[in-house]
């Protein structure tokens, strides 16, 4: 191995072009790809997951330093059994060649055209830490029933749910279909310069710029599932109780460690102290210990929860006014744990490190609005959000929000569950993130869509006057194609 190691835990480019060598190959010798095949390797994929619940969980919440296995379940595990459900119901009509419109008069004389949906061959996926399992083999399951093979590189943040699904993969599959690899910064560096027929990548937007340029030398399609400061809006009406629990439920999943989780709030002045007195009970209630809770999780390490304190530090030192959510009064300088309780704060403004990056922790920034035109256009002076989320009751102010600002997608009344609707497709937009997937659009962002056009007997060159020499026929045809 030393000569394909780049170094202590790096596998080399030269490994991994090998193996996408192989399964390049296999996916050229075994074209055209069924419906039977498909199904099989998703299939593999859900039950590899139920066969390996505890050990899944288990493995996750030692990489986080603890992680609740009911979240675990919920939000890793589940999704991809759904996923696997989805296309079990939907992969026949997905794959059948769809029928378009052939123009006149050509569609008089027996011509057809149909779009035929075709494998692009060997998927790269670059998973993130946050949710290791769900954001590696929700993508694999896309591109399986889509008719790809597929290489999956788990993050090195996560190195023990890394190295558990890197042998459970090799147990269920064979390398020429699906394999897991690990490593750090270097196997991610070259993992992308591998010329992938597709390469997703979740994860931050400073590393997706290096991801794309290294594809952009291949020509390689990507898509870029990244993340963002997604704003969540309570309205003039919105129920503060409902709204301020479901918020409250959505921050601290996974220790706001998720990249849809609400980033900051928007809040009318007259309703702020409500809204943080809401958020706060919620939060409270939810999880009325924390240290020794087993339904709250880790910040994943030392370092990350350094950050999330430097955000708070830099925000308090510029006149933010912070209330820690910490129920019991816990003394969290005395443990040797990375959890942290929920920090909400309040009078916040645009020069603070709070407002100008991405939290991904318990972190709450709140801010205050006299009109929803004053939020509208504070979303739209910033980067386009991965999600956007708007509590409220009346139909034109839905509209105003959702009509003029744009974000990868919406949740009306609650946050984050439009990505747990297999039907709805998951994408950023600009900064947040290109492409989409899930359901019939992830079927389509891992395939090809194939042209075919069936050209009936009759010399339709020569009759339109398309057949040089050109005369009064080819005139005749212009003057009628060359007017509305």
């Amino acid at each position: 191995m030393e000569a394909l190691e780049a170094a202590a835990g790096e596998v080399s480019k030269e490994e991994m072009m090998k193996l996408f060598d192989a399964q390049r190959a296999a996916f050229h010798k075994e074209l055209p790809v069924s419906y039977e095949t498909r199904m099989d390797r998703i299939n593999r994929t859900a039950q590899m997951i139920l066969d390996n619940q505890d050990a899944l969980c288990e493995a996750v919440s030692n990489d986080f330093g603890h992680r609740s296995s009911v979240q675990t379940v919920m939000t890793d595990l589940m999704s991809v059994v759904g996923h696997a459900k989805d296309h079990k119901k939907n992969l026949k009509k997905w794959m059948r060649p769809e029928k378009r419109k052939i123009d006149f008069p050509l569609n008089l004389m027996g011509a057809s055209g149909q779009v035929e949906y075709q494998p692009k061959g060997v998927v790269g996926v670059i998973s993130p830490w946050n949710f290791p399992v769900n954001l590696a083999f929700d993508p694999a399951i896309g591109a399986f029933g889509a008719g790809n093979r597929v290489i999956i590189k788990f993050s090195e943040f996560t190195p023990e749910t890394g190295e558990l699904c890197k042998k459970l993969v090799a147990k269920y599959f064979s390398p020429e279909e699906l394999v897991v690899i690990t490593g750090g910064p270097e196997t991610g560096k070259a993992f992308s310069e591998i010329p992938w027929d597709h390469l997703i990548f979740t994860g931050g937007g400073s590393i997706a710029k290096h991801v794309m340029a290294a594809a952009a030398q291949n020509l390689t399609p990507v898509t870029l599932e990244l993340g963002g400061k997604s704003p969540t809006i309570i309205g003039p009406d919105a129920d503060v109780q409902k709204s301020t629990q479901r918020i409250a439920m959505g921050k601290m999943m996974n220790a706001g460690q998720i990249c849809l989780a609400p980033d900051y709030l928007m809040v009318p002045q007259d309703k702020e102290e409500a809204v943080v007195n809401g958020i706060t009970s919620s939060a409270a209630e939810q999880y009325p210990t924390l240290i020794s809770n087993d339904d709250y999780t880790s910040v994943i390490n030392a370092r990350h929860k350094e950050r999330l304190q430097g955000l708070i530090d830099d925000a308090v030192e510029k006149g933010a006014k912070q209330t820690v959510v910490n129920p019991a009064d816990e003394d969290f300088g005395n443990t040797n744990s990375n959890k942290m309780p929920l920090t909400v704060l309040q009078n916040v403004n645009d020069d603070m490190r709070v407002m100008q990056e991405e939290i991904f922790g318990p972190v709450l920034p709140v801010k205050t609005y006299n009109n929803l035109d004053e939020v509208v256009d504070y979303v739209n002076e910033n980067d386009r959000p991965l999600g956007l989320y708007y509590f409220g009751e009346t139909e034109s102010d839905k509209r105003k929000v959702l009509d003029k600002t744009i974000s990868g997608g919406v949740t009306v009344n609650d946050v984050i569950f439009h990505i747990a609707q297999h039907d709805l497709p998951f994408g950023g937009v600009g900064p947040s993130g290109m492409g989409a997937y899930t359901g019939p659009d992830g079927f389509k962002e891992f395939s090809h869509a194939k042209a075919i056009y069936r050209q009936p007997k009759i010399n339709v060159a020569k009759l339109a006057g398309f057949l040089p020499p050109y005369g009064e026929g080819t005139q005749k045809t212009i003057k009628s194609q060359m007017k509305l």
